[in-house]
């Protein structure tokens, strides 16, 4: 697996049940809030999820 692809993974939040709920989990919020959080960012970046969420 090159480099380059896993770096792009780790930056990004897929809409896997996984990804979701490990993302909730971190952010102490449910994985219904982090799906919409991703929709109103507009991006699966985890960043800015991540700002959505802390508003």
């Amino acid at each position: 697996m090159s480099k380059r692809g896993v770096k792009v993974e780790r930056n990004s939040l897929s809409e896997q049940p996984h990804e979701l709920n490990y993302e909730a989990h971190k952010e102490g919020a449910t994985a219904k809030k982090v799906e919409a959080a991703k929709k109103s960012a507009g991006s699966n970046q985890r960043s800015a999820v991540e700002k959505k969420l802390n508003k």
